[in-house]
């Protein structure tokens, strides 16, 4: 993990209705440089006040890169991209999958190795890191129209950890761009070219001095907070994201407060987990309660027994679609970002976690998180879910076999 960094400041974000705003704030704002790394971008509805802030930051002068995963997000319908390309958005989709895989598709190695991570950072100065796709809370691309808004969170982040992630993105755009397929197995020689082309830590390619105004998030903040960035790949930092919650729980002394949307943790995590319950931390976790996707659904419930009988207690959140990936750990340990506690984010995509050390921004996720669980958690009865019937444990089964098929298909042991 990189150093924690204290921060000019910290704002934790509650859905798209606090995340768009602040980010559409911090873009009109922007002066030189824009990046932007998302899974999803749905120009439509709350994407589209997005879309057009990067369009008045291109007309303006201002260098925007957009990166899109090439399974997430779908083609840009045509007038979209002619205006991007009219206003000087830069626009790339991150491996887009091979045509003519027919029913084979679902196990091709490319589906799995996502750009999953939602990263914007302006001027190198703020960014921007969490759960949220660019995709209006109230819709759902399987579901459509949602009752309830998505539960999900993101941070803005001021201060020097926005520079490691202008230089992140950075140089995977570059590899994006010079073919990266190609490039994979020389990251070395890649890295000193980037170096050399000009990028760096606020350097005078991009036109920005020492401390680059921006527009900064709306509504209070955390002042000098500690924050680190902590980012995975299939590469230099393979486990980066799992060893981080690991080390934080085994250092738990009273409380593990864990959101996730996708639950299937591995055996060290799991074990991570049962040893601090058994030690009497109170260990609680608010999972997805409503069926979304077959393979996640069901693959998370084989894991729950264990979990149940060490004392761990599990609420599913009913609302609406959980898609939240952040922690609380002894009230002044807190992460926020976009990994979900799977093996297909933990051992294939691209993801990337801000890791915070501050209580105040701490307590305030700890109480957003609260307020959920009493509200709109269904607490799982031990006894009960070991009498789940029989028909809902085979599917469970099936999912978590073929999740662990995808992954050794994908070059991967879990």
């Amino acid at each position: 993990m990189n150093p924690l960094h204290r921060s000019e400041a910290l704002k934790l974000l509650e859905g798209g209705q606090q995340y768009f705003p602040a980010l559409i704030r911090a873009i009109d704002g922007a002066s030189a440089w824009v990046q932007f790394e998302t899974y999803i971008f749905d120009v439509h509805r709350a994407g589209e006040g997005v879309a057009e802030a990067l369009l008045r930051a291109a007309r303006r002068g201002v260098r925007v890169e957009v990166l899109v995963d090439g399974v997430g997000s779908d083609p840009l319908p045509p007038a979209w991209q002619q205006k991007m390309k009219e206003a000087g958005v830069q626009w790339l989709v991150y491996s887009p999958l091979a045509s003519g895989l027919g029913g084979l598709g679902l196990l091709a190695p490319d589906r799995w190795r996502r750009l999953h991570r939602k990263l914007c950072v302006v001027d190198q100065h703020t960014v921007f890191c969490g759960g949220i796709n660019v995709l209006d809370d109230f819709y759902d691309p399987n579901h459509g129209d949602l009752q309830a808004a998505r539960f999900d969170f993101a941070v803005a982040v001021t201060g020097p950890m926005a520079v490691e992630a202008a230089e992140a993105m950075a140089l995977l755009w570059w590899r994006v761009q010079a073919g990266y397929s190609a490039r994979q197995n020389h990251l070395a020689a890649a890295w000193e070219k980037f170096k050399a082309a000009g990028y760096g830590r606020r350097t005078e390619a991009t036109g920005l001095s020492a401390r680059a105004p921006t527009a900064r998030p709306g509504g209070a903040s955390v002042p000098g907070g500690k924050a680190a960035l902590v980012l995975r790949d299939n590469l230099r930092n393979r486990s980066s994201i799992e060893k981080v919650y690991r080390q934080a729980i085994g250092r738990a002394h009273h409380e593990i407060l864990i959101a996730n949307a996708y639950f299937v943790p591995g055996g060290k995590l799991r074990r991570a987990l049962i040893r601090a319950a058994k030690r009497g931390v109170q260990v609680t976790l608010l999972l997805q309660g409503r069926y979304e996707y077959f393979m996640q659904y069901h693959a998370a419930r084989p894991v729950y027994g264990a979990l149940l009988a060490a004392g761990v207690e599990i609420h599913e959140y009913e609302a609406s679609f959980l898609h939240a990936k952040v922690a609380v750990i002894d009230g002044h340990w807190a992460t926020v970002g976009s990994s979900n506690l799977d093996p297909l984010s933990l051992l294939l995509a691209r993801e990337a976690n801000v890791v915070v050390e501050d209580k105040a921004f701490a307590g305030e996720l700890r109480d957003s998180l609260c307020a959920a669980i009493a509200g709109h958690g269904r607490l799982l009865d031990p006894v009960a879910y070991s009498q789940r019937p029989w028909g809902q444990r085979i599917l469970d089964h099936i999912a978590h076999a073929l999740m662990r098929l995808a992954i050794f298909v994908a070059g991967q042991r879990y």
